[in-house]
């Protein structure tokens, strides 16, 4: 259990913000891993290609392997009061450069050394020495952002956008108290202190800091917490609403897109080829061709190319339309 001490002046400064950084560095972690999103799938060959880059893959040499917890807080900066993504990013990307000498020495050398189980990557190592680690984080991530996520950004977005609506109607119900208890079942309020179940122990003291609470969506299911970073407070936690739509039915959303449709994107999960889906549903080749091309239009689907085959998958537009259904 991890405990963090706010005041009065900490309650009366929360506020509610995304954070691209942290989302594209989970996307990143999961295609370095070869790994499925549980609700979102597989990251796909854009953001597997993206990992090539030399500043990409430095991104990568910081984030924790099997067993080990630690992330330095310097590659998810607060996020700032902008209302675009964009310029959210912007400012995220601004502050990672940002970092001074000192910061990078006492996260990526000091800190890593306590709670990895294994050395600083040489490459990381050498990043750090020669004083160019902050340019090169922020540009992996603006590339890694602007070739596997920023195509695809809207949807989730919108996923963004709802859980803060969610959150907003709360407050004005129950205050901002019940809202902090209520955030997900192993995050608690304790009237003077925020309890966050962790396989780890701690607490932190951090009365008189801006808190911000950061929904996530490609981070789900997990929970962070970040406060290494002087005057800095981000409880990140999983977005309300992803990961409930397990029970859709395609006659949930015909009346929106069309029963043919609906059916196609009921049957997107995972990633499929246009044959595949023509047997699967009765469907011919070309209908499910022609329907398919509908849907990528809308922006309810996207097509990566696997070896001989174009496999469609649900953007996250589709997974919000079929939950709102």
């Amino acid at each position: 259990m991890f405990t963090l001490r706010v005041d009065a002046e900490t309650v009366a400064r929360t506020r509610f913000s995304p954070s691209l950084a942290a989302e594209s560095l989970a996307w990143l972690k999961l295609a370095a891993d070869a790994a499925r999103h549980p609700v979102f799938g597989d990251p796909g060959p854009r953001a597997r290609a993206a990992l090539a880059h030399p500043d990409v893959a430095l991104l990568l040499d910081l984030l924790p392997r099997p067993g080990e917890v630690y992330t330095p807080d310097l590659l998810t900066p607060q996020p700032g009061t902008a209302t675009r993504p964009r310029d959210l990013l912007d400012e995220q990307l601004a502050r990672i450069e940002a970092t001074t000498q000192d910061e990078i020495e006492t996260q990526v050398l000091a800190y890593t050394r306590v709670h990895w189980t294994r050395p600083l990557p040489a490459a990381a190592r050498r990043s750090v020495e020669s004083g160019s680690m902050p340019r090169r984080l922020a540009n992996g991530l603006a590339r890694f952002w602007r070739e596997a996520l920023a195509g695809d950004w809207a949807g989730l977005q919108a996923v963004l956008d709802r859980d803060i609506t969610h959150r907003a109607q709360a407050i004005a119900r129950h205050g901002v108290g019940g809202v902090l208890g209520g955030l997900h079942p192993t995050i608690g309020w304790a009237g003077d202190a925020i309890t966050v179940l962790k396989p780890f122990d701690g607490e932190a003291d951090v009365s008189g800091r801006e808190l911000v609470l950061a929904p996530g969506v490609l981070s789900w299911p997990g929970t962070s917490i970040q406060i290494d970073v002087p005057g800095q407070v981000v409880l990140c936690y999983p977005a309300h609403g992803v990961g409930t739509g397990t029970d859709q039915r395609p006659g949930r959303i015909a009346p929106v897109v069309g029963a043919a449709r609906a059916a196609l994107l009921a049957d997107l999960e995972p990633a499929r080829s246009t044959a595949e889906l023509a047997t699967r549903t009765g469907y011919s080749p070309g209908t499910v061709s022609y329907h398919l091309s509908a849907l990528h239009r809308a922006g309810l689907v996207s097509k990566v190319r696997d070896g001989r085959y174009v496999l469609y998958r649900r953007t996250a537009q589709a997974v919000a339309l079929l939950e709102a259904g």
